[in-house]
């Protein structure tokens, strides 16, 4: 540590000496030399794995609690070693005293935390991974006879028999005019120039990641607007494929379509009532609001019956139009209240200056309360999107026919039969049916995330 003193200030500065190459070296030699002792230990642990017998329903291993327990006892031994290491490294470098329970208890509480990110991600990484299984039976795919005892046990797939047979399936006999290639490669460039906008804006820092936003705004309305042709304008005549699993990407139209359009319904019925409850005083605005809690309780398929009765009678039954305003009409009055909730922490001396203005009603909520609701609309339009993309029961029952199907309907067909279930076709679509998703909610994931906690704080 150095000591430092103004020519013109009696004040004493202290700045902490700067740690040398080695000190900085240290800790990723230590880390390294930790990941070499735990590949001697797992070569150390092979050779009890080697004797495995399969059965008809899972895997045996001689004396495998014997080797998952001396694993786990390697890996507490390991971070005992680690946590001793870092309390004698941080006690030298900062020269405080750092106890060796509190250096121990983070390196248990991180091991946790890992294995809870393994056991939510593995699902998905599984089902990537059988993806690319050509077999397209369960049992071949979950009780391999050869490879390692990763692969034998079902825990990882055999990458020998792996292809691209069922991606192939889903885009077989799809065919695409000049003018959707044009506008899939503009939609493709921007989505290139907001990555590139995205990636420049977290290594530039101070204001200069001002001058990426107005970029990155018009690159992302370019790609929402050529997603947006290709969605509305694609046709079922462009898939003359055999068997369901190549209208596929069809189906991911037809749930974009749908689940879009219900969005913004859901945003026109949701804000002007959200805003009416939160600001009007009406006769029987308290028991609106108690009769939109009380329809929340209730699932939706209790009153699937009324709905096919309805789209019946209305002519709308197997229609996009029925499902989109059966699919609307439920989602007022959650979003309803997320809306009041948000106006009701917005100051209302806003629009009283409006009004004073000579502003109506109306136009005070045009004007004044709309464009201050950006982050909540965008987070009541995903909530709605997501949650219709992913719906099934309803969709099965108002829609017949593949050329309608959504992608909850088509995923579900790639299932029927006990024997005949294609388990690779049904990774595959269901990892190119979530990329929308993905996509979506990763571009607008700021939006989401302070849309969600819109309103929990008044003014």
């Amino acid at each position: 540590m150095t000591v430092e003193r103004s020519a013109h200030d009696t004040s004493v500065v202290y700045r902490p000496q700067e740690p040398s190459l080695l000190q900085r070296l240290l800790p990723w030699v230590l880390g390294v030399a930790a990941l070499v002792g735990l590949y001697f230990l797992v070569q150390a642990l092979r050779a009890p794995l080697a004797d495995v017998r399969p059965s008809s329903s899972i895997l045996r291993v001689e004396n495998g609690w014997v080797t998952f327990l001396l694993f786990l006892l390697g890996v507490v031994g390991l971070l005992l070693l680690t946590s001793l290491i870092g309390t004698a490294w941080g006690r030298r470098v900062t020269g405080r005293k750092i106890r060796y329970s509190a250096v121990l208890g983070d390196q248990l509480t991180h091991l946790f935390i890992w294995l809870v990110i393994v056991a939510a991600i593995y699902p998905l990484l599984f089902v990537l991974l059988a993806s690319f299984d050509p077999r397209n039976s369960l049992y071949q795919f979950f009780l391999p006879t050869e490879g390692n005892v990763f692969v034998r046990s079902g825990v990882i797939p055999n990458f020998a028999n792996s292809s691209l047979e069922n991606y192939q399936k889903l885009i077989d006999g799809v065919t695409i005019p000049a003018w959707q290639l044009v506008v899939l490669g503009v939609g493709a460039v921007a989505l290139i120039a907001i990555l590139v906008l995205a990636l420049l804006t977290r290594t530039v820092g101070g204001g200069d990641e001002k001058a990426y936003e107005r970029p990155r705004t018009w690159a992302t309305r370019i790609m929402l607007a050529a997603l947006a042709l290709v969605v509305i304008f694609l046709r079922p005549e462009q898939f003359t494929g055999q068997g369901n699993e190549s209208k596929f990407i069809l189906s991911i139209r037809n749930t974009m379509l749908v689940s879009g359009l219900t969005g913004l319904m859901g945003i026109l019925l949701s804000t002007t009532a959200g805003y009416a409850m939160a600001r009007l005083r009406f006769p029987g605005r308290f028991q609106t609001l108690l009769f939109f809690i009380f329809v929340q309780m209730f699932p939706v398929f209790l009153a699937l019956v009324a709905i096919k009765y309805l789209l019946f009678a209305l002519g709308l039954d197997n229609t996009f139009t029925g499902l989109i305003l059966a699919y609307s009409g439920g989602a007022i009055a959650f979003n309803t209240w997320i809306y009041k909730g948000y106006v009701e922490s917005l100051p209302e001396s806003l629009e009283e200056a409006a009004l004073v203005d000579g502003a109506t009603r109306w136009q005070s909520f045009w004007r004044v309360v709309l464009p201050l609701s950006g982050s909540i609309l965008v987070f009541m339009f995903l909530n709605q999107f997501i949650g219709t993309y992913a719906e099934f029961i309803v969709s099965s029952r108002v829609l017949t026919g593949v050329e309608n199907w959504t992608v909850g309907v088509m995923l579900q067909s790639f299932t029927e039969g006990q024997f005949s279930t294609k388990w690779g076709v049904f990774a595959a679509a269901a990892v190119v049916g979530a990329l929308p998703i993905v996509a979506l909610f990763y571009g607008f994931q700021r939006y989401f995330v302070s849309g969600a906690v819109a309103g929990g704080v008044k003014e």
